[in-house]
């Protein structure tokens, strides 16, 4: 669950990933912002920054072209 992790620890898992994993990461990040609960935005807001930066925005673009979600 992506509120549990601590936000010092966010960009160095983000950095982890590959592109294609960011891509996978914002679909997730995308998906808990329809149903928000106690805080999620706050976190949700700050993954999206890092991945943002990791991905750029043309990721933000295949996810919301993407004909399959999760």
């Amino acid at each position: 669950m992506l509120i549990s992790f601590k936000a010092n620890d966010i960009e160095k898992a983000v950095q982890s990933l590959d592109k294609n994993g960011v891509d996978l990461l914002m679909k997730y990040i995308y998906k808990d912002f329809e149903i928000p609960f106690d805080n999620s935005n706050t976190v949700l807001l700050q993954w999206h920054e890092k991945a943002l930066a990791a991905g750029g925005v043309g990721s933000i673009v295949r996810v919301l072209t993407a004909q399959r979600t999760v």
